[in-house]
């Protein structure tokens, strides 16, 4: 669904991004996560057709972006960081205005109106002035004007930034239902917390360049489980048991506790807790410890600097 190719941008005396590939597919949710300066906003910008790069292709679903920007426009929908609104406008005009910038047929434009408020949750609000709404609302009413045109392609730039809680909350709900609409979404975000709730990939930019982009929630070939029994003097025997026990690995021990590295299989984990049940011990844990996406950033982040 999007294509970058070899993208070269710069910058007075400095280079955005170096040389930068990415493929993601229809109805990915990918991640664009590193620190600021790295070249994130760029590369989104970019990609919606707002900067020129030196050199390099850009598709969105099959259309040279570069070369037919609003042709382009018309499948995706972007919603920058720092986003503007009318504030004298009711929110029912702003959707209006921006039904016809993305050149919805005037027969078509009160259903488009509609539907984006129903979806974000601002049906009863649409008479209301712009300037009244909350910081919420507000990012409401704005991605409400990106997708009013219902596009394939969603372009999101901290979109998070200065929300509550429960705001939040709403905002992955939406994305997820986008996502299960089929809808591509690429989001920037330093909340990495909030992003795991409905990322299906993420991309780590670096310097200008992609150090990786990796599916989130798979499967790995091993993972760590924690053990917990019930008996005290146990734990040395359970040691023993688990040393032998084939392609379980003992990461640490404790009087009731072992933190042990094996397969994700469930068949195997289903033999390995028999097995243990077999051996008469009391188990009250069998915890996969699962890495959450702040940790595996970390990690990719720190496995490119060892390297360079």
């Amino acid at each position: 669904m999007i294509e970058v190719c070899e993208l070269l941008f710069e910058y007075p005396g400095a280079l955005a991004l170096d040389n930068v590939s990415l493929s993601i597919a229809e109805g990915e949710v990918a991640a664009l996560v590193g620190p600021n300066g790295a070249g994130k906003t760029t590369l989104m910008r970019s990609i919606a057709a707002l900067e020129m790069p030196i050199s390099g292709t850009i598709q969105v679903d099959g259309i040279d972006v570069l070369k037919h920007p609003r042709q382009a426009h018309q499948r995706m929908g972007y919603l920058a960081d720092f986003f503007g609104l009318y504030g004298e406008l009711s929110l029912r005009q702003s959707l209006h205005y921006a039904a016809l910038s993305h050149a919805i047929v005037d027969e078509q434009v009160e259903a488009a109106i509609h539907l984006a408020a129903k979806r974000l949750q601002l049906e009863d609000r649409l008479e209301q002035p712009v300037k009244a709404l909350s910081r919420g609302l507000s990012q409401r009413l704005a991605i409400a004007q990106a997708i009013i045109h219902q596009p394939k392609v969603l372009l999101l730039d901290e979109p998070a930034a200065g929300l509550d809680p429960q705001a939040r909350k709403s905002l992955s709900e939406l994305f997820l239902t986008l996502r299960d609409q089929g809808m591509t979404l690429l989001v920037s975000s330093h909340i990495l917390a909030e992003l795991e709730e409905y990322c299906s990939s993420m991309v780590v930019v670096e310097q200008g360049r992609i150090i990786d982009h990796a599916a989130l929630h798979t499967q790995q070939v091993a993972q760590q489980v924690t053990l917990r029994i019930g008996c005290v003097t146990s734990s040395p025997i359970l040691a023993a048991v688990l040393q032998d026990y084939p392609g379980v690995t003992l990461l640490s021990k404790a009087q009731r506790s072992c933190a042990v590295q094996f397969s994700a299989d469930p068949e195997l984990q289903h033999q390995l807790l028999q097995h243990l049940l077999a051996q008469g011990f009391t188990v009250h844990d069998f915890a996969l410890e699962r890495r959450n996406m702040q940790e595996v950033y970390l990690e990719t982040v720190k496995k490119h600097q060892e390297v360079q």
